[in-house]
């Protein structure tokens, strides 16, 4: 079950690749986007009215239409999730705030957390993310690696890649080299197959996700 805690692209990143659509101004605010008295009592409907359903549940997802993690009462949602349901939670994030040791407290209750991480040099980053002026992806790194040590769940790193942007073989041995400080339980490869913000976004061929899975390791998955 999927939770949005903003309103429709709300994000701090643009990426050439989202499937939701460009996003028309980014921002680093965080605030309380969606009240989570709301969210909670629209979540505890759907239990008392879907009983048979619920019980099929893998886990409760916070993702959304935008950056969950811009919402600034996440950690307080999660907790009070925790409460009313003995359903696993899952964080969904594109990893900006996690430089930001609040931020990384704030979903240290979550079962799991998947956060993307599509680049590891500033240039790359800003051509495939394109994100906020004020986010740069070596903080964004130390804060995956941070993260680990943190948190007591699992986390699996999420990696998009874009034919011509991100999967030069020298970009690749760099996202090794920085997976190997993260650490994370699972790197899973993905590659855009639905509509995309940007025309001429290419997803890869199989045969070459094969290539770099191997290349990554036994961690990694295509999905």
């Amino acid at each position: 079950m999927g939770v949005s805690l903003t309103p429709y692209k709300i994000c701090d990143f643009d990426c050439v690749y989202c499937q939701l659509g460009k996003t028309k101004e980014t921002t680093v605010e965080r605030k309380e986007y969606v009240k989570i008295e709301e969210v909670l009592g629209e979540l505890t409907s759907w239990f008392q009215n879907n009983l048979q359903e619920s019980g099929n549940l893998k886990f409760i997802t916070i993702s959304g239409s935008g950056e969950p993690t811009l919402h600034s009462k996440i950690g307080e949602l999660i907790a009070r999730i925790k409460k009313v349901t003995p359903i696993p939670v899952c964080v969904i994030t594109n990893s900006s705030l996690l430089d930001k040791a609040e931020a990384r407290r704030e979903i240290l209750a979550a079962d799991l957390i998947i956060p993307s991480l599509d680049a590891v040099t500033p240039e790359v980053f800003r051509e495939i993310d394109r994100p906020h002026r004020d986010i740069k992806i070596e903080y964004i790194i130390e804060g995956l690696v941070n993260l680990k040590k943190e948190f007591r769940g699992k986390i699996w790193l999420e990696v998009m890649l874009v034919k011509g942007l991100n999967d030069d073989s020298k970009h690749i041995e760099g996202l090794k080299s920085v997976m190997e400080r993260i650490r994370p339980d699972k790197i899973q490869l993905n590659s855009p197959v639905r509509c995309t913000a940007e025309q001429n976004v290419s997803p890869l061929e199989r045969k070459q996700l094969e290539k770099i899975k191997e290349i990554l390791g036994d961690k990694c998955e295509i999905i």
